[in-house]
């Protein structure tokens, strides 16, 4: 048989910048979204799990495995509030999609810029199942790292017009403010989460706070609202009073994951819900009328870290992004490992271009 080479793609964080500039935000985060429909309706097709972490006194790191029969992928994330005054993001990533019949590494990648915008293409698929048709303002509440996105992942793929912003920290507002200049969305800083609720057809919770807090009240939600929960993603971090959950229909990724990380961990075991594949394949009913509540508890899930990789690979290639490294060794004879000491050094990484 022919030796193939091992050498994997590589991704890093400035070349992950570039490729977004390129493209553009609103068009990642819609191919990522389109990569997740496909996947999600292929659900049986993939060998799940939850994400196992380990909690420490600052944060939680994680990993998040998943794959299929020809693709395997995992994400390193971290979880660290605090980070912002150590001058570090409060979530850093990076992660691997691999062949799954040889088990070879194709794409290390750089997943902090990319879970950001993965996870509002997430929030987008299930907004556009499950929000009210002609949608066009949400509250926005928290205004960190992530906020800006999930802006325009939802002011492009959804029709929203206009954002009521809250955080407990002004400068975080002020931060959005300035991005999303220019983007031709109208701009409403509220006073409290309350005030930026108030008449919202969306709304979208994304605060970093490692606390069981209960930012949306059930005297808040208005009949048909849906609510995008995506900050409650770890034991003892929830969003949402609990009755605002129990008055709605609520959505999720995975089940298994959500009860133990998303604002239902507040409920009992048995509290029915919904997973997104169903809806997206039609086993199950989106939202069933205009009044009603209905809530995504986001926690984020490995298959959309697997959909992402898959966008990340295909467009780094096209644009000649990324570099070719030597991740694991190129063995002349693959049974002689100690030969490699015997060898010249190889030369460094390759342009991906030169490589492809």
């Amino acid at each position: 048989m022919p030796r193939t080479s091992a050498h994997t793609l590589y991704l890093s964080a400035p070349a992950a910048i570039e490729l977004v500039r390129r493209q553009g935000v609103a068009a990642c985060i819609a191919g990522i979204a389109e990569n997740i429909r496909a996947d999600f309706r292929r659900w049986p097709a993939f060998d799940k799990c939850a994400r196992v972490g380990t909690h420490g006194e600052h944060g939680v790191i994680e990993l998040m495995p998943v794959s299929d029969a020809q693709r395997y992928s995992f994400k390193y994330v971290t979880g660290h509030p605090g980070n912002h005054r150590v001058g570090r993001p409060t979530v850093m990533a990076f992660g691997v999609l691999a062949d799954m019949a040889t088990g070879t590494p194709e794409l290390l990648s750089e997943l902090t810029l990319t879970t950001a915008l993965r996870t509002a293409a997430t929030s987008l698929v299930a907004a556009q199942l499950l929000a009210r048709p002609g949608s066009r303002t949400m509250a926005l509440i928290g205004n960190g790292a992530q906020s800006e996105f999930q802006a325009l992942a939802f002011q492009h793929g959804l029709g929203i017009a206009e954002l009521r912003l809250f955080d407990v920290d002004p400068r975080a507002t002020a931060k959005l403010v300035a991005n999303l200049r220019g983007s031709g969305l109208k701009l409403a800083v509220c006073a409290s989460a309350a005030e930026a609720v108030r008449g919202a057809d969306v709304v979208t919770t994304i605060t970093a706070d490692k606390a069981r807090a209960t930012i949306v009240k059930p005297d808040m939600v208005e009949p048909g609202m849906h609510l995008n929960a995506v900050g409650g993603d770890c034991p003892g971090k929830t969003e949402l009073h609990p009755d605002v959950l129990r008055r709605a229909k609520v959505f999720v990724e995975y089940a298994p994951q959500t009860r133990v990380e998303g604002d239902i961990q507040q409920l009992p075991p048995d509290f029915a819900v919904t997973e997104l594949w169903q809806v997206l394949t039609g086993q199950a009913a989106g939202r069933d009328s205009r009044e009603q509540v209905t809530v995504f508890d986001s926690v984020g899930f490995a298959l959309e870290d697997f959909s992402a990789l898959r966008f990340v690979r295909d467009t780094a290639l096209a644009l000649g992004l990324g570099q070719r490294i030597a991740l694991i060794p190129d063995m002349a004879d693959p049974r002689d490992l100690f030969g490699l000491l015997r060898r010249p050094v190889a030369r460094q990484a390759e342009p991906a271009a030169a490589l492809a």
